[in-house]
């Protein structure tokens, strides 16, 4: 009988325990970025390594390794390479917010980290990558949608301490849910038209990364 897979609860609490710099949020969208990478040398243990900064971190003992591991490889990255498939769209975090500036600001920091993480992954930290046509349109659209994600997660940061205006914050937190709805249909299509892709073995161009790093 196969060993249930670990559940968010159990890789979250991994992540932690090593303290992974990188988001349990914005490692989901990495390593399906990575999963549908048309870079042929993309390798899980190589991906996992950048969420610390290129190297795993230090293990008291082969059990440790294997708690790591398994609930990132055998759990998180084959739970999401199911999202190759048309039915099973990739769906953000759920971020459930009351209507306040702090939580409007967390929200749209995290979704501008899944759009970053999942074209990080998905460039396998090139600037360039080999992209179809869809996948390069979805890129670009994510650019926008990372953009006023962030842009909203900076005005909440630099307005701190104001009055808030709750009526404002309920209407920007429907905005950027219907935003989300995008960004997950993007991520998607561009996950399927990389899969079709390399089903089909084409020759593709370049790309060049459509944003410039945030500082």
């Amino acid at each position: 009988m196969p060993a249930k897979p670990p559940t968010e609860k159990t890789i979250r609490a991994v992540l932690a325990k090593y303290a992974c710099p990188v988001g349990y949020h914005e490692v989901r969208s990495r390593f399906l970025g990575a999963i549908a990478s048309p870079d042929p040398n993309v390798q899980p243990m190589h991906v996992i390594a950048t969420l610390w900064g290129g190297e795993l971190p230090e293990f008291n003992s082969v059990e440790d390794a294997n708690e790591l591991l398994g609930a990132l490889v055998m759990g998180l990255w084959n739970e999401l390479s199911a999202h190759q498939d048309p039915k099973v769209p990739f769906k953000a975090v759920h971020v459930p917010i009351e209507p306040t500036a702090a939580n409007l600001g967390n929200f749209g920091m995290i979704r501008g980290q899944e759009v970053e993480g999942f074209v990080e992954g998905l460039f396998n930290g090139a600037e360039e990558a080999g992209l179809p046509e869809r996948a390069h349109e979805a890129v670009t659209h994510l650019g926008d949608i990372r953009a006023m994600m962030f842009g909203v997660a900076d005005l909440i940061e630099r307005t701190a301490g104001e009055p808030e205006d709750r009526t404002q914050i309920k209407e920007t937190i429907k905005h950027l849910r219907a935003m989300t709805e995008i960004m997950e249909g993007e991520i998607h299509a561009a996950v399927l038209s990389c899969a079709r892709a390399r089903a089909q073995a084409q020759g593709l161009p370049g790309l060049t990364a459509p944003w410039p790093t945030r500082h």
